[in-house]
Order: structure tokens, then sequence, then C-alpha cells
């Protein structure tokens, strides 16, 4: 995957489990053929909403393999290898590797909730001696302690293979800076979903950002009407997106809510595994009442 290919719609799919934790195959692929249908153009396995930290790299593997048969090249296949450890790390490399994954997702280090300018820069050349599979850096500043400066996403992009960012940083002056120094040479992608379309007027090539599931605009629209003149339909759908954000990131553990949200509106997408817990039935009523007001249709 080279840098142009990197861009509108990529959806870190939710891993179904069953209330006694299995990988609900079946569902997975109606999750991934959900997302085709709505537009994406790569999708990330093992990512957030994928609950990461409670898949074994087999595990990552196997969704990667099951991704590549469903998708028959239709979309690009991504998968997440933050860890706190190298090793890892590493060990998710091979897994996405040994299944044909397309591209890396990559934070620094986690769990740790900081790092030196070497340690962070010796993590980057760890993985990158390690694999010729183009990254995506994700800087997450809720999930790593820390944000990586603009300073540092340059230097990462000076050494290594990679082709764009997963910005979740929610300070936008961070996204501003980062748009015009770096929004040319590389894909940078937006992570908050209240900033998908403010952003590609500045230049953003796309978003990896949770709530366009929901939206009445299709997220592979939102490319064309962001970077227009804001009018009704941008305005609507940037009112979707904002209160998603809120509702979705302040209900219940994540991604409790959002799994929640997916089963409402007919997909399967299972219960949390452990240690999260399913979203409560206040839970599921906040989730309700937020799409009644949204005008989102559930069952």
């Amino acid at each position: 995957m080279k840098k142009e290919d990197l861009h509108g719609y990529v959806p870190a799919i939710a891993t179904p489990f069953s209330n006694t934790g299995e990988i609900m195959e079946d569902a997975f692929v109606e999750l991934f053929e959900f997302l085709i249908g709505r537009g994406a153009t790569t999708i990330c396995i093992a990512g957030d909403n994928g609950e990461s930290w409670a898949l074994s790299a087999d595990e990552r593997g196997r969704l990667v393999r099951l991704a590549k048969d469903t998708a028959k090249s239709r979309v690009g296949v991504m998968m997440g290898i933050s860890a706190p450890t190298i090793a890892a790390s590493l060990a998710y490399v091979r897994a996405a590797e040994e299944n044909g994954a397309d591209v890396l997702l990559s934070m620094p280090q986690t769990y740790v909730l900081k790092a030196s300018e070497a340690e962070l820069m010796a993590r980057f050349d760890k993985v990158s001696a390690a694999t010729a599979k183009p990254l995506v850096l994700y800087n997450s500043p809720r999930r790593m302690g820390f944000s990586l400066s603009v300073d540092q996403i340059k230097t990462l992009l000076n050494n290594h293979n990679v082709i764009g960012i997963k910005e979740s940083q929610r300070d936008y002056f961070h996204h501003t800076h980062l748009l015009q120094r770096l929004g040319d040479k590389m894909s940078v992608m937006t992570g908050p979903c209240h900033y998908i379309l403010p952003n590609f007027a500045l230049g953003a090539k796309g978003f990896i950002a949770t709530g366009p599931e929901f939206t009445d605009l299709k997220p592979s629209d939102m490319a064309a009407v962001g970077a227009g003149a804001p009018d009704l339909t941008w305005r609507h759908a940037h009112y979707q997106l904002t209160v998603l954000y809120e509702l979705l990131m302040g209900t219940a553990t994540w991604p409790a809510s959002f799994k929640a949200a997916l089963n409402l509106i007919g997909l399967p997408a299972g219960v949390p595994r452990d240690p999260v817990m399913p979203a409560t039935v206040d839970d599921i009523e906040k989730i309700k009442h937020t799409f009644d007001q949204l005008g989102i249709s559930y069952s």
C-alpha cells in the first residue's frame, strides 16, 4: 500500500464476541460487508473498536486472513500492532505478514504512559527493522498517556516507511499545524469524528473514526461534503457526528456502547470480551434516546 491508497473511510471493525468470549466469524463477515457497503476503502483489524487488548497474535492473524478472504481485493486490510513491549508488537507484525495484511497501524509503546525521544525512536526502529510493510502512525494521547509532536511525526515520517497517521489528538491546534506542515507528505487520517468534516477542508485525506457507521450521510461522501462550503448537508452531518462522539465516548466502557449501537441497527456486534462488560439496560436506553433525537432508525 502507498500513501495515495490511504484515503477516505477507513473504519476500525468491531470484533464480535459471543457470551462465552469466542470470535463469531460469520458475524465478523457480516460487519465487514456492511462497512464495504458504507464505502470503506480499507478496514482496520485489531484497532480500539476491535478490542485489540483482548486479541492474541493468532487471533489477529485469523481475523486478517478472514478479512482478506472476504475482501477479495475490494478493500485494503490494516492491522493494529500496538503493544507495551517490542516482543508483543513483533509477534503481531509476524501475524500480519503471515496472513496478508496490507498495512500496519502502530502507536508508540502503550501502557508505559511516557517515552523519551530515544525510547520513542528506538521502538519504531525495531518495528521497521522487522518488516517492509508500510506503517500508519497512531497518535492517541488518551491511550498512550502522551502525544506525538508534529516534529516527532516528521522525524518518524522521514526515517521509516510511514504513509500516514491516525490523528486522535483532541487539540485542534495540533491538527491544524499537522495538516499545514505534513498534509502533503503523508495521509493524515482524522480520528475524532467531530473533526472529520473540518479537517477535509484543511487537507486531511480521510478518517479512521467511529460514528460514520450511523450517520445519514454515507461515509464515502464525507470527503466531498467536507471540502465544500458548509451547507445544510454539512451542518447536519457534523451535528450527527458530534453528538455520536459524545454519546459513544461517554457511555459505558469502550467499546461496549459502540457494540450496543451496532446491535441496535441490526448488526451482529456481539458483546465485549473480558474485562469490558456489556452496556447496561440504562446505557442502551440512552443510546436509543439519542438515536431518536438524531433520527437514526433502530430495531
